[in-house]
């Protein structure tokens, strides 16, 4: 297990990232108050794994009054306009506040470093919001879902004053050389049952299990009813990073089986499982959704939803999509699937060429066009993959312009670039000469869509 310095978190942060953490570092010194880095990034360098994010916690000191997270990222802001501050902050950079939580995010181009005060937490019911209060950084630490994110780097003096170079009150270290994911406490599922869903995110990610102690925790909150108590909105966004940690290596079939096998699913929706022939396709997903273009799109949830809900009863799939709070536009595409799905796979299967998926899957919406690669049999998918890498974006030889000397207006014009961009595709047009010929039949109405071959420079 690899140490921590300065030197080496400066290296994992990178220089980008780390000209948002070293003003903060000096404006903290300053004001009296500590910095440490803490939770997921302590972690992962520890694991010699990559630092995805930079989360730093503010310690104000014991006394009057108590500069935090918000009161550092403020000043190091207002400093760069400083002639000669060596602590200011790039220019560009800006501040996003989150006041009910007093944290502030630090932002500059691709680079994010997230700042918290210290706090403390009471439930007042299980699965409810917390009430949150100022507190130590062992109180912090304390209130994390599990020993191996409660672990915490001092960063600067004020921080490391009679503190070890790393901060460990719950034996994190022993459970990341076990791999093993373990609460607090017995009642820490009761307080937030979402961490369920962390822990079936996390555990495969890194290769972690769940110790015997939580699993009993877990079992616990189940039989006592907490996950009733827990708003559809928390439980979608807990769902949603099980496709959106595709990009970390996460299986999201591999996630899915755990909830179920704990139960969980059942749980937030009765009758909710992990259908057998679903797995495969999600777990394709999973390879698709972590490398480009896939890896870019604004929604992976809403493509895990359909590839996993396309093989639950209807029934069953509206009841957890009311569950999960999906509403509207969105939960009428994901009831859709199936039956587009069905209808997209046997269009490929009558008609063979690359003109043929591109009518097809013309206007295909990204995640229903991933959602149907991950569903689709093998030969079905490449043409799926190459349609959305490659054919959807080939350039014309003519465009809307050219046909629109020829005569045709209004909706003709779009019906002639469509059939010109399957001609294209199928290479029946291979020049612009062989591209206004086309033009010129679809505007005479003589196209026979394409049933007739061309050869170079026939009309």
């Amino acid at each position: 297990m690899k140490r921590l310095g300065m030197a080496a978190i400066r290296r994992a942060a990178g220089p980008e990232a780390w000209a948002l953490v070293e003003p903060c570092l000096v404006t903290a010194q300053r004001l009296g108050v500590g910095i440490h880095l803490v939770g997921g990034p302590v972690r992962d360098l520890l694991l010699g794994r990559p630092m995805r994010d930079i989360d730093l916690i503010v310690e104000p000191p014991v006394g009057a009054r108590k500069p935090g997270a918000q009161d550092v990222a403020r000043e190091a802001l207002a400093r760069r306009s400083r002639d000669g501050a060596h602590d200011m902050l790039p220019r560009g950079a800006r501040l996003v506040h989150h006041d009910r939580f007093g944290t502030v995010r630090v932002q500059s181009g691709e680079s994010v470093v997230d700042l918290a005060t210290v706090r403390a937490e009471a439930y007042e019911a299980p699965g409810a919001l917390p009430t949150v209060r100022a507190g130590t950084l062992e109180e912090d630490l304390q209130r994390r879902d599990f020993t191996v994110n409660a672990l915490a780097v001092p960063l600067n003096a004020a921080a490391r004053h009679g503190r070890p170079a790393l901060v460990d009150i719950g034996e994190g270290i022993t459970d990341l050389e076990s791999a093993t994911l373990r609460v607090f406490h017995a009642r820490s599922f009761h307080d937030d049952p979402t961490r369920a869903l962390r822990a079936a995110r996390l555990g495969p990610r890194l290769g972690f299990r769940l110790s015997r102690g939580s699993r009993a925790a877990l079992r616990s909150a189940l039989r006592d009813g907490a996950f009733g108590g827990v708003s559809g909105p928390r439980f979608r966004a807990e769902i949603a990073k099980l496709f959106s940690d595709t990009r970390l290596g996460l299986d999201p079939a591999g996630a899915l089986r755990l909830l179920a096998d704990w139960h969980v699913l059942a749980a937030l929706e009765p009758g909710l499982c992990l259908p057998r022939e679903a797995v495969a396709p999600l777990r394709r997903l999973g390879h698709l959704l972590a490398v480009p273009p896939w890896s870019e799109i604004g929604r992976p949830w809403l493509a895990g939803l359909m590839v996993w809900t396309a093989a639950l009863d209807a029934p069953l799939r509206r009841r957890t999509l009311r569950r999960l709070a999906v509403e509207g536009e969105v939960a009428r595409r994901i009831r859709a699937f199936p039956k587009g799905r069905e209808r997209s796979l046997r269009a490929l299967a009558r008609r063979r060429g690359r003109g043929a998926a591109h009518a097809t899957l013309q206007g295909t919406a990204e995640e229903e066009l991933v959602a149907l690669a991950a569903w689709s049999p093998q030969n079905l998918r490449r043409r799926v993959l190459r349609y959305a890498a490659d054919d959807r974006s080939v350039v014309l030889p003519v465009g809307g312009d050219d046909l629109l000397e020829l005569g045709l207006s209004g909706p003709d014009v779009g019906r002639a670039l469509r059939r010109l961009r399957v001609a294209v595709l199928d290479r029946e047009v291979r020049t612009r000469a062989e591209a206004l010929a086309l033009a010129r039949e679809v505007a005479r109405g003589r196209d026979t869509a394409g049933r007739r071959r061309r050869g170079p420079g026939s009309v």
